[in-house]
């Protein structure tokens, strides 16, 4: 198997430079999205709002549906913030052990196992990794280049303001992972082997009453996240990370010695990725929940230093969001166009009610599905509020929110954040770069985790399959860091918030269920309290 990996590199490393040299990539590109500009325009469609906002319709079901699902769950992503950081911190362990011990005693009473066909067989928690590790694997792949680029275009556009929208859609957020990583674990599949199966495409099938419609509606998820995995989770992350990591590599007034060698970075990336992802969650996440306290930690401690070094202004930058936020006269349209910039930036990185976290917690050890979902929801909060916060505020207290920034691709925008870091520490574009890189990588691992995740689903769990996925993927990290694919790109993005359509619905209509599984667990802690 690795010998195939490696003759495929070599055969894709001249025609990517083929490529390079003659454009063969940006003829593809267009071919590409002449095909299939029709999908990308439908997903991304905004609906204008006045002469100068449009809203994309997609972000209606996502903040809409989180708003409800906070209102109808009494504002879990609340009142269960502490009970999260508890479970996180292993303090309700104790409950997995007696819910093994009734459901071994509730076996006893029966001299053959098959006389009680309902009874399961316990050997330990069901599941592969922690509640720790299930939350950084789903992390890895949100906390990334949205919460640093992404910021940086949101207030260059929204002012400061937009600062304030973007944690509000952080906390309502909460509320969805909490739903669809509930039903994760609530309808996942696991094999003799212990390997876990789980996520939308599960759900949907076992859940809905309808199973037609939960069968079409899997069926185009399962397509939708493969498609997603390849892009936006593949080729963009590697492409932005090899953009900064060439940026910082060119001298003044010269060219960096990465000039041309794209091929050379993505191929370091796909063997760094190659190795992670062929040993499975397990492997994914002992590599996650190492990487992702690490980099988050160095962000925001970076970014705490910047927002110290200038206490006097800390109190300005709060006003500045506070005010910007519903008297922003004159900026991106006013109120509502701060809103929009804020939601849609918080809802683009932290991906709640998309239904791709819910895959990376399916796999937790747990049998209360209501706990893993408890975890979810502290998701958004270190995604959005808490990351995405301390970007908007050193941004805005170095100066780096003027409107003449707006027109910044993501690219461009990661630069004008690296740049609000240097005005404060000098050395740090370099550390940011490392920063990115890992964010990158991190992104990667876990993506490819959903996509396989999906192509299983549709294709058969077998090793050949698995192979197969884990081999394109890792041939699409290379092409992603070499060639210029936007038209691509965009599809895969667009196919990423075509999840959140089959996703939502399911989500609306099996919400009972989670409130039956959240009912059962909370009881169980208030039992264990008494006790």
């Amino acid at each position: 198997m690795k010998k195939r990996i490696l003759s495929m590199f070599l055969l894709a490393i001249p025609m990517l430079t083929f490529a390079q040299e003659k454009g063969l990539d940006q003829q593809i590109d267009k071919a590409f999205g002449d095909a299939t500009g029709w999908f990308v325009n439908l997903i991304f469609y905004q609906i204008p709002f006045t002469d100068t906002i449009s809203i994309y319709w997609v972000l209606f079901p996502l903040v809409f549906g989180a708003l409800y699902f906070t209102v109808y769950f009494k504002f879990i992503n609340f009142r269960g913030f502490f009970t999260s950081i508890n479970i996180v911190r292993g303090k309700y362990d104790d409950l997995e052990e007696r819910q093994n011990h009734k459901v071994e005693i509730s076996k006893s009473k029966f001299t053959d196992e098959e006389d009680n066909p309902d009874t399961i067989r316990i050997e330990g928690h069901e599941g592969e990794v922690s509640h720790f590790q299930a939350l950084t694997a789903a992390l890895s792949a949100t906390v990334g280049l949205g919460n640093i680029a992404g910021v940086a275009i949101a207030v260059s556009i929204g002012g400061a303001g937009a600062t304030f929208w973007m944690i509000i859609a952080g906390f309502l957020g909460m509320a969805s992972k909490f739903v669809e990583c509930t039903l994760g674990v609530k309808y996942r599949d696991i094999e003799s082997d212990g390997t876990v199966y789980g996520g939308p495409m599960y759900y949907l099938t076992k859940g809905l009453k309808n199973k037609t419609l939960g069968k079409i509606l899997a069926g185009l998820f399962a397509i939708f996240v493969i498609g997603g995995s390849f892009g936006g989770g593949n080729m963009f992350q590697v492409n932005q990370a090899f953009q900064l990591v060439e940026s910082i590599t060119t001298p003044v007034g010269g060219v960096s010695i990465l000039h041309g060698k794209g091929w050379l970075f993505g191929l370091v990336m796909a063997t760094l990725v190659g190795i992670v992802i062929i040993g499975g969650i397990k492997k994914i996440a002992k590599v996650t929940d190492k990487i992702v306290p690490f980099m988050v930690a160095i962000y925001v401690a970076a970014s705490l230093f910047v927002i110290f070094a200038n206490y006097t202004m800390i109190g300005d930058a709060f006003l500045q969001i506070f005010n910007g936020a519903f008297s922003p006269e004159g900026i991106a349209g006013g109120a509502v166009g701060v809103l929009v910039q804020g939601f849609r930036r918080a809802c683009f990185s932290n991906e709640a009610g998309i239904g791709s976290a819910s895959i990376a917690h399916s796999a937790v050890k747990t049998k209360f599905a209501a706990s893993e979902g408890m975890v979810a929801l502290l998701e958004p909060f270190i995604d959005t509020v808490v990351v995405c916060t301390m970007t908007a505020l050193v941004l805005i207290i170095t100066g780096n929110v003027a409107a003449e920034n707006a027109s910044l691709n993501d690219a461009q925008a990661i630069l004008l954040t690296s740049g609000a870091f240097e005005s404060a520490i000098s050395w740090f574009p370099y550390v940011l770069t490392v920063a990115v890189v890992l964010f990158a990588f991190s992104s990667m691992i876990s993506w490819s985790y959903y996509g396989f995740q999906g192509w299983v689903f549709l294709f058969g769990r077998s090793k050949k399959m698995e192979y197969t996925y884990k081999i394109i993927f890792c041939i699409f990290v290379v092409i992603g860091a070499a060639a210029s694919l936007g038209s691509v790109i965009g599809f895969s993005d667009a196919m990423v918030f075509a999840m959140m359509v089959p996703n939502m619905i399911g989500l609306i209509i099996l919400a009972p269920k989670v409130k039956e599984e959240l009912n059962k667990y909370m009881a169980a802690i208030k039992s264990r309290t008494e006790a």
